[in-house]
């Protein structure tokens, strides 16, 4: 039985990585996979998923106005599809999700999704808001902070290296942008150096 899945993290955890090698596993076996990814994000060239240790390959591409299940529609008059790739999920619209899950629902495609769980300021994206609530499996995909915890919040840099607190939910950038930390060196990053006491008050 096909299913969502939600695979996320934070930047730089492999998360494109993870993907080329399972859309990989299937071809292997002679299965046909699609790829898709965020027309916004050209980081690896228009048209690619891209990963830091080099590997990389040709996607299809979406924005906010594509319908997903008429894409999908479209490819299963060609071929059968043995799973859909979605890179890049945060950038999905709602409605897009709700399009992936008729995918699964309707079509008996497998969609697996991978892309940020919060923006730089700890906020869901929508796409990823979207998906915490109808994937059928979700599955974290771990890096650490400089501490050695679990990394879960990110920060964003100026070009001058100061973190920035305001500004627009999507700014494409790699590891000259964005910084993984915890949810402890995160608030410290942004100014949040606040504990709370036994009495409950807090203390700086």
């Amino acid at each position: 039985m096909a299913k969502l899945y939600f695979h996320y993290s934070t930047m730089n955890a492999g998360k494109s990585t993870l993907l080329l090698q399972a859309s990989h596993n299937y071809r292997e076996r002679g299965m046909v996979t699609r790829l898709l990814t965020a027309a916004l994000d050209r980081r690896a060239g228009p048209g690619r998923i891209g990963s830091r240790i080099g590997i990389g390959e040709a996607a299809e591409t979406y924005g906010p106005d594509d319908d997903l299940m008429q894409r999908v529609i479209s490819w299963l008059q060609e071929t059968d599809i043995a799973c859909l790739f979605v890179d890049e999920a945060q950038f999905l619209t709602e409605a897009q999700v709700w399009q992936l899950a008729r995918v699964v629902d309707d079509l008996d495609v497998p969609v697996m999704c991978y892309g940020l769980r919060v923006d730089f300021l700890g906020q869901l994206f929508p796409g990823s808001s979207a998906l915490l609530a109808l994937a059928d499996e979700m599955r974290e995909v771990r890096t650490i902070c400089h501490c050695g915890r679990k990394a879960t919040m990110v920060v964003r840099k100026d070009e001058t290296g100061r973190v920035v607190t305001s500004g627009a939910q999507v700014q494409i950038g790699g590891n000259e942008t964005y910084v993984s930390l915890c949810r402890r060196h995160w608030r410290e990053a942004v100014g949040d150096r606040q504990r709370a006491c036994g009495n409950g008050s807090p203390a700086a």
